[in-house]
C-alpha cells in the first residue's frame, strides 16, 4: 500500500485534488492556443482518452480571448499557462480559466504578482507555482554552484512564499527537470517542507520511446515515495498519448483499475508462432470494444506454460506450430490456425461478456 504525504485539498472546478483523492491525470494542448475548433477538437480527445485537467498556453491576447470561447463549451478543468506578463494572467482569469500557472519570478514586480493574486482571490481559483531547472534564480544558482535539487526546492518554497504572504494559500506547486534523479531528490525536499499539492512529471522527457522511460520512473519513483497529488507525462508526441500512458503508470502501481488486463510471455525458442504480433493486434482490438472491467486476457505462445496461464485467466490464447487454442473460462474452446486466432478469440470473448 503507498502511504501518500498529507496535503491540503484544492478544487480545480470540478475535480479534487490533494488530502485523500486520487491522483488526477493532466496533459496539455498542443495546438495553436488561437484556434478555437482546434482547441475544442483536442479537449475532447484529451477528455475521452481520460485526461482530467488541462492546460492551455495562453501566450497572447487573442489567446486569452479564445479561452473565453472555448470555456463556454466545455465542462473540462481548464489550467492558463502564463509566462511574463501578469495582463496575460489577469485576462485568462476573467476568460473562466478554472486555475492559473505562473512563477512569480517571471512575472516582475510585487505589484504585478499582487495584481495577478487579486484576481484569482476574487475568482476562488488556484494558482499553480511552477519552478523549472531552467529558470532558477541567479542567487540560487551561484550558492548551489549550478542547478541541484536542493536548488530547486528552495526556488519552489520562495516563490510558494510570495505568494503566501500576500494572504493567499490556494496553491498548488511543481518543480520540474529533465534530470529523473534531480527531480526526485528535489521531490523529497519539497514534499517535507509543505503541505500545498504537488503535480509531478519529468519535463521534455522526449519522445514517445524515450520520455515513456523516464516518466514511468520517474513519475512511479515519486508515487512510491507517496508524493504526487495530479501527474503529467511530458512527450513530444499527440498529448492523447500522455494520457494513455498516465493511466498505464497509475495501473502498474494498483491506483487505477484496468480496463483489461492482458497478460503475455515474453517468447522464447519454443515458439512457433509470430507472438509478438498476435499479442499487439489483441491488445489493439481489446481497446477498441466494451469490456468488464478487470477482464484479463492471456496471449501465450508454447504448450510449455502457455495452456496453465490462458487457463487462469478469463480469456486465452495458447500457441502451437503455426496453431492454437483458444480457452474461455479455464475450458479449451478450439484449436485453430495461427491466422485466426486474433477474430475468433475476439468473437468469443464479445459472444461470452454479452450473456
Amino acid at each position: 500500500m503507498i502511504n501518500r504525504r498529507k496535503s491540503k485539498t484544492v478544487k480545480i472546478r470540478n475535480i479534487e485534488i490533494g488530502g485523500a483523492n486520487p491522483l488526477a491525470i493532466q496533459s496539455m494542448t498542443n495546438v495553436s492556443s488561437r484556434d478555437e475548433k482546434a482547441l475544442l477538437n483536442q479537449i475532447q480527445e484529451l477528455e475521452e482518452a481520460g485526461c482530467e485537467i488541462i492546460r492551455i498556453a495562453i501566450p497572447d491576447i487573442e489567446s486569452a480571448e479564445t479561452l473565453a470561447s472555448v470555456r463556454k463549451k466545455t465542462d473540462m478543468p481548464l489550467v492558463a499557462d502564463i509566462h511574463f506578463d501578469y495582463r496575460l494572467a489577469i485576462e485568462a482569469i476573467k476568460s473562466g480559466a478554472d486555475k492559473i500557472r505562473i512563477n512569480p519570478g517571471n512575472i516582475g514586480s510585487k505589484d504585478r504578482v499582487e495584481a495577478v493574486v487579486k484576481e484569482a482571490k476574487a475568482a476562488g481559483i488556484p494558482i499553480r507555482v511552477g519552478v523549472n531547472s531552467g529558470s532558477l534564480e541567479k542567487d540560487i544558482l551561484e550558492k548551489n554552484r549550478g542547478v541541484t535539487a536542493e536548488g530547486l526546492a528552495e526556488s519552489a518554497l520562495r516563490n510558494l512564499a510570495i505568494i503566501e504572504d500576500m494572504g493567499y494559500d490556494n496553491l498548488v506547486c511543481s518543480i520540474k527537470s529533465s534530470d529523473v534523479s534531480m527531480n526526485y531528490d528535489a521531490h523529497i525536499i519539497l514534499g517535507e517542507r509543505t503541505i500545498h499539492p504537488i503535480h509531478i512529471g519529468i519535463t521534455e522527457a522526449g519522445t514517445i520511446r524515450r520520455g515513456k522511460v523516464k516518466s514511468a520512473i520517474g513519475i512511479g519513483g515519486l508515487i512510491l515515495a507517496g508524493i504526487g497529488d495530479t501527474l503529467r507525462v511530458s512527450l513530444t508526441a499527440n498529448p492523447v498519448e500522455e494520457v494513455v500512458f498516465a493511466k498505464e503508470i497509475l495501473e502498474s502501481l494498483g491506483l487505477m483499475e484496468p480496463k483489461y488486463n492482458l497478460v503475455s510471455c515474453p517468447t522464447c525458442g519454443r515458439t512457433e508462432v509470430d507472438l509478438q504480433s498476435l499479442a499487439e493486434e489483441v491488445d489493439q482490438r481489446l481497446m477498441n470494444i466494451n469490456l468488464r472491467q478487470g477482464i484479463k486476457i492471456a496471449v501465450m505462445g508454447c504448450v510449455v506454460n502457455g495452456p496453465g496461464e490462458a487457463m487462469e485467466a478469463d480469456y486465452g490464447i495458447a500457441g502451437g506450430k503455426g496453431k492454437g487454442v483458444i480457452i474461455a473460462k479455464g475450458e479449451i474452446v478450439k484449436t485453430v490456425p495461427e491466422e485466426e486466432l486474433v477474430d475468433q478469440l475476439i468473437d468469443i470473448i464479445q459472444k461470452e461478456e454479452s450473456k
